[in-house]
Formats: C-alpha cells, structure tokens, sequence
C-alpha cells in the first residue's frame, strides 16, 4: 500500500477552507475512484490527469487508486485540484520523492499535455488567508504555506503581500522543485499604482443641480436617483461618478479584487480602481444579487468598493429590485441553496436613473407627452416606497435647452470636484472613521446633530413630507455630506434645507 497526502484549498464564497488530498494505491483491479463529495468538473479529472501523467513522460499506475478530498462535507468544484491529485499518485507509486511535501499548497487544472492552466478565485483564496482582507473566522490557524499556482494565476495571487507564491508552467516543474532538482522562484511583483481615465464631468453641459447632487454623493457615499427625459444626461452623470471618488485603500482594492477573482474577471491593470457595474434591466435576481447552485457573486458584489448603475430602473422586475434592500442596508448578501451557502460583500454605491414617464417626456416644453394619469401612476408604481425610502437623494434631470449645448463655457473638471469630495472624505473618516452614508442612528446622534434652526426645519419636514424614520436619518446623513463639503463641523439651516430639498421628490 501506498499513501501520499497534500494540501490545496476549495472556494466557499469568499472563504477558502483548506482541503486534504489523500491519495492512495493498493492492489486489484484497475479503477480511479474520487470521494469526498466533488462535483463534474472534479470527477472529470481522472481523465486530465492520466493523460498529463502519461504526456509528462511518467508511468500511470495500473492499480486501484482512491481519491479522498476532506473534509468529506465540503463541496467541491472545478479543476483546482488536477494538481495535487496528479502529485499525490506520483509520490504514492514511489515515482517522485518529495521530503518537504508538507511545505506547500497546490492548486491547478493541468491541460492533457501536463501544462498548467490559470484558476479562478487564485487571489480570493489567497485573500480569504490573509489578515489584511479576511475576517478572524476565515483565517486559518495553521502554520502558513507556500503556494504553488498556474504562472497565469501567480500575478493575482501575488497581490497579497504575506504570501509566498510559486509559479508553474507544468506538472514537470512543479516535480522537479519537489525533488529539489531545480527551484521554483516566488512570484513578488507589487501591482504598480495605475491611474484611470475616467471620463470628465467638464463634458456634461448645463445641469448643475445634478452635478451638484452628484458631487453631495460622491463625498458621503449616498445612492442618487436621476428622473429626466431621453438624452438629458442621466447616464454621462452616472459614468462619471468614478472619476468623483476618493481612491481605494489597500484593503479596499484587495477586498475588490478578490471578489472579481472569485468571479474570473481581474485583470491586473484594473488593480485599485473602482468598478462600474452597469447591468441592463433584463437582468435576473441571480444575475444581480448572486446566486446559481455554486453561488457566485453577482452585480452588487462585483461591484463591490465601486458603483452600481441601473438605467432605465422602473423596467427592472420588481423582485429583482426588491432583491436590493437588504444589501443597501448591511453591506453584504446572504445567498441559500438547499446544499450550500454564502455570504458576499456588497457594500456599492448605488446611481440609478429613470424617465419620467413610460413615453419619457413628461413635463418637456415642446409637450411631446402623451401618457395618461393612469400609465405615469403605474409606471411609477414599479418602484416601491421601501425601495424608494433607500435613496438618499433624487433629482430631476431636464432637457436641455440648445443654448446650453453651443455655449462655449467649460464647467468644472472632475480633478477639481474630486479635490472637494477627498477633503470631505477624509474629514468623515477622521471624525468615525466612514462614509457618512455607514453612520448608524446611534452615530448620528454624535456627528449629525442639526443646530436649532436646522432642527426646526427638519421637524416641520418631518411633518409635511410624512417621511419615516430612514427617511428622516437619510437627510441627517446628506446634511452631513453637504457640511463636509463646506468644511464647517456644524450643521445649519442651508445643509438642511438642501438635503430635504434632495428628499423632495421621493414624497412626491
């Protein structure tokens, strides 16, 4: 008999809960058994891996092999694990020596000539590791190994600065580092910082209550809604909201990347910026909030850190939208399947834009609306009130006029309104330490009291508008934004009055 045991990680969400390859030989019949609860594409590497032992120029033994992935509760999926179970036959048929076995952790989908092909989640599970991204119930305890990864998969991996990562090409190098016939050297290129062209808010003429409104957003990390005929702009707004935001901190960008990771879309040049998710309205509940029978993460989570533009937003489903609620609050979305479960952070900006009416045109000078009481009533009853009660602001957005587009004047570039929206992020975070948006009632209490003035006001608000308890603290939490722009730590009656004026139109 004959047992070989190595490491390799599988993927639960953001978590990567360590798995036990155990591989074993013993005499009898032919046969190549994987237990321990591997879906299709594990099972399929009894195939891929034959033909890579064999096309590597070693001898595949002809006994009875048992594959066991532990723990045996734990799902597992995808190609990850063509490396160790490869490894773990050759060392247990006595082929390969390797005295420092326990040193490493594997992860791999090996192509049938033995190359080594790129995963997906190599930084997600090196993050979920990590003291700088993962939470104290996903870091292991155990002693910290080196990992060994596809080259393609090493560059993401290496972004975790505590982790040493070797690079692969193929099984053969991975073999002779083992024996120690040649070494492998680790990966350590620190991601260089990158600097996005967004596009400029210079470019949008007229609309400066929306710009303004946009710039109140960008500072506290408030959700916007945009109301405004065809072409009036709500999308290039929208668009430009990135090059508004302060930028991303390390752990920002790692925790940003790792989920685009999990989800196979990073790409390294993309490394500290933040994402701008714009899905179209046909989008399902899974296709937005996450899902599938191995949950992925959806739209909110890849657009995690980032923005999440919904255009055209009364078109969506209305559970597609009401899927919405419970992520704008905590930041984060359970998904349950009969067998699994996970947990994804979302903690995105949400910019959504709509047209007045189902026609658009609504309240246009020229009159080209033609919709009745009852269709701009059901148009608008796709949303609902408890959907509508998590925007922080809503502004009209109106057509504009032809002297607004010939005129020659430039209005601010969007370095000049990001200036503004860093010093007032960074006045938030000196205060508590976050976005004025992540303030809790309790929180409110201490850093958004309204002077007298200021309170009278929001009282006879409170009063007339029939807002509810968010709704009330949603204006607290704009008030603040807009005082932080203005640099002054008291709130008075103008930020108030701005940010029950930016509450308006949800009573409405």
């Amino acid at each position: 008999m004959a047992l070989a045991v190595l490491r390799s990680r599988a993927l639960a969400g953001l978590a990567a809960p360590e798995v036990t390859v155990e591989v074993h030989l013993t005499g009898g019949l032919p046969t190549f058994t994987l237990v321990g609860l591997p879906d299709t594409e594990v099972k399929e590497a009894r195939d891929r891996v034959r033909a890579a032992i064999q096309n590597c120029g070693f001898e595949f033994p002809q006994r009875r092999i048992t594959v066991n992935l532990a723990p045996a509760d734990l799902p597992k999926e995808s190609g990850r694990f063509d490396l160790p179970i490869a490894l773990g036959i050759l060392i247990a048929s006595g082929q390969l020596k390797a005295p420092t076995l326990d040193e490493y952790e594997f992860a791999g989908e090996l192509a049938l000539s033995g190359e080594l092909r790129a995963i997906r989640g190599a930084l997600a599970m090196c993050a979920a590791m990590s003291p700088v991204v993962a939470t104290a119930s996903q870091r292991d305890a155990t002693t910290r190994r080196a990992f060994i990864l596809p080259t393609e998969s090493a560059p993401e991996a290496a972004l975790i600065a505590d982790m040493t990562i070797l690079p692969a090409k193929n099984l053969l190098e991975v073999c002779a580092h083992l024996s120690g016939r040649e070494t492998i050297a680790p990966h350590a290129v620190s991601p260089a910082p990158t600097f996005a062209h967004y596009p400029d808010l210079a470019e949008v003429k007229g609309q400066a209550p929306a710009k303004r409104a946009l710039e109140v957003a960008a500072a506290g990390g408030h959700s916007l809604l945009m109301s405004g005929p065809p072409g009036a702009g709500k999308s290039m707004l929208a668009q430009r909201l990135p090059g508004l935001l302060p930028p991303m901190t390390d752990g920002e960008a790692l925790a940003a990347a790792a989920v685009h990771s999990l989800a196979g879309l990073f790409k390294l040049e993309h490394w500290g910026q933040r994402a701008f998710r714009a899905p179209h309205h046909s989008a399902s509940t899974a296709a937005l909030v996450g899902g599938g029978s191995v949950p992925r993460p959806g739209e909110i989570s890849l657009a995690h850190n980032g923005t999440l533009f919904l255009d055209e937003l009364p078109e969506f489903q209305r559970g597609v939208l009401e899927a919405l609620r419970e992520p704008l609050e905590t930041g984060h979305i359970h998904i349950a399947r009969a067998a699994r479960r996970a947990e994804f952070p979302a903690r995105f900006q949400l910019i959504a834009a709509m047209n007045p009416c189902p026609c658009g045109w609504l309240g246009h000078p020229a009159g080209k609306c033609r919709c009745t009481p009852d269709q701009v009533a059901r148009y608008r009853g796709k949303l609902s009130g408890p959907l509508l009660d998590r925007m922080d602001l809503m502004v009209d957005v109106p057509a504009i006029s032809e002297a607004e587009l010939s005129a020659r004047a430039v209005g601010e570039a969007s370095s000049t309104v990001r200036g503004r929206v860093i010093a007032a992020r960074d006045r938030q975070l000196a205060r508590q330490g976050k976005p004025n948006a992540q303030l809790t009632p309790g929180e409110l209490s201490a850093y958004a009291t309204p002077e007298p003035a200021g309170a009278q006001l929001l009282a006879q608000a409170m009063a007339r508008l029939s807002l509810s308890a968010r709704g009330y603290h949603r204006i607290l939490k704009v008030a603040r934004s807009i005082a932080d722009l203005a640099g002054t730590e008291s709130i008075n009656a103008p930020q108030v009055a701005e940010a029950i004026h930016y509450r308006r139109g949800l009573a409405e």
